[in-house]
């Protein structure tokens, strides 16, 4: 399964330790590969690589290209999760849809 993030997810007011984690735990616990979705790929490579936020991401792929289970901003697709960020007081949370979602 691909688990697809919205570029617009690492942005404020997500908290990355709280992106770390929620890739962390996804990856390793449900054996999802994700990607981030991004129209500015090389901006976010470069942001995430310099701070350690590429350990569990596999790849960027163009909006719309790739079919998964997404988190994001608004619905576009289906399935998806939508939040406004990923921060401690929601990573377990979205990591419960993402694990009902993943094994559905």
């Amino acid at each position: 399964m691909i688990l697809i993030i919205r570029d617009e997810l690492l942005n404020p007011p997500t908290w990355f330790a709280s992106f770390r984690d929620l890739t962390l735990i996804c990856s390793l616990r449900l054996q999802v590969d994700i990607v981030i979705e991004s129209d500015a790929a090389d901006l976010y490579y470069r942001w995430l690589k310099s701070r350690g936020g590429m350990d569990f991401v596999e790849d960027f792929v163009r909006p719309g290209s790739e079919n998964g289970l997404r988190l994001d901003t608004e619905f576009l697709y289906d399935p998806c999760i939508v939040t406004d960020r990923i921060a401690p007081e929601n990573t377990h949370q979205l990591f419960q849809r993402i694990q009902s979602l993943a094994v559905a």
